[in-house]
């Protein structure tokens, strides 16, 4: 299995994703349309752990704890499990709030310490990447990380915690073929240059570049990818996705795998998310997927001029 470096922790490839497990606010139901419990997601914990793949990316929001939670029972008594999760900053919070929503995290996922804790928007930088500092000493923080943050809010929590002699490990953003803004503002490059890992979301956009979904399949209305990805902009990625067909074809791998190699060769690592064994299974194909630059060039122009450029509400423009 290929790893990268995590300051002096080495990591897979590729994260795996648990946004949409469980139900709740902004949990699987109301995201993607699925209504996943335990037992539907054990095999999949279990394959992805049998395959090297043990990085897990959750939030505290992600179903208002229903995520953690699960996959507290699945990590219960192991120490072969590397857990990164979130604080997200809100309204008329109290200045313990980042303290207590680890406390919270923590007995969900039922472990002593957090590999990666991200800020998860960079609502009052200042104020809370600070909080993270007495964390990070008492050792229940390894790695400190911000998520969706822009290049002058990077370099300000870097600062902060450059202060108390610490450090900002890595960066979190929404970073796809179809979505490079973090690419366009610098961001990968400063990561590259300071020794900060770029961890990409929504690699996959939700599902709408893996080839699975088109104007007669389209995803489930109501849902906010749903809305997002309606059957008018899926017209538009027909002839790019036949593109990534026709480059996966060549590398005896689906679009998906594609989409999910891009972001590897760009130096970032993919965050997956994952319900399905299968899920896995592409995960661990990507990894070997060797793209030439050709094909990135392809890939990159073909994605631009589909002129599909989706962020999420939550999202901030970075340039």
């Amino acid at each position: 299995m290929k790893t990268v470096r995590l300051k002096n922790t080495h990591i897979p490839a590729v994260a795996l994703g648990t946004w949409s497990w469980g139900t709740g606010a902004n949990g699987g139901d109301a995201v993607f349309g699925n209504d996943l419990i335990s037992e539907d997601l054990k095999p999949i914990f279990n394959a992805a752990m049998n395959a090297g793949l043990n990085l897990w990316d959750t939030a505290a929001v992600y179903g208002m704890g229903a995520s953690e939670s699960i996959l507290g029972k699945f990590i219960h008594g192991r120490d072969d499990v590397l857990i990164s999760t979130k604080f997200t900053p809100l309204s008329d919070q109290s200045d313990d709030a980042v303290e207590e929503s680890l406390a919270g995290s923590l007995q969900r996922l039922e472990t002593d310490q957090v590999h990666i804790y991200w800020i998860h928007n960079p609502k009052d930088v200042q104020r809370w990447t600070s909080k993270l500092i007495p964390l990070m000493k008492s050792g229940k923080v390894k790695y400190a990380g911000v998520s969706n943050h822009n290049l002058e809010e990077i370099k300000l929590a870097v600062d902060i915690l450059a202060q108390e002699g610490l450090q900002l490990s890595a960066v979190q953003n929404h970073y796809s073929l179809l979505y490079r803004n973090s690419e366009e503002a610098g961001i990968i490059e400063y990561c590259k240059a300071n020794d900060l890992l770029f961890f990409s979301y929504m690699v996959l956009e939700q599902g709408a570049l893996t080839g699975k979904y088109h104007a007669q399949n389209p995803f489930k209305a109501g849902t906010r990818r749903g809305d997002a990805f309606h059957k008018e902009v899926l017209v538009k990625l027909e002839s790019f996705i036949e593109l990534m067909k026709e480059i996966g074809f060549r590398h005896h791998v689906e679009p998906a795998e594609i989409a999910i190699a891009w972001a590897i060769a760009k130096g970032t690592v993919p965050i997956i998310g994952v319900t399905k064994s299968s899920h896995v299974n592409s995960a661990v194909s990507a990894i070997e997927v060797k793209l030439t630059n050709n094909e990135i060039e392809d890939l990159e122009r073909a994605a631009k001029s589909t002129d599909v450029e989706i962020r999420g509400a939550w999202e901030n423009n970075m340039i």
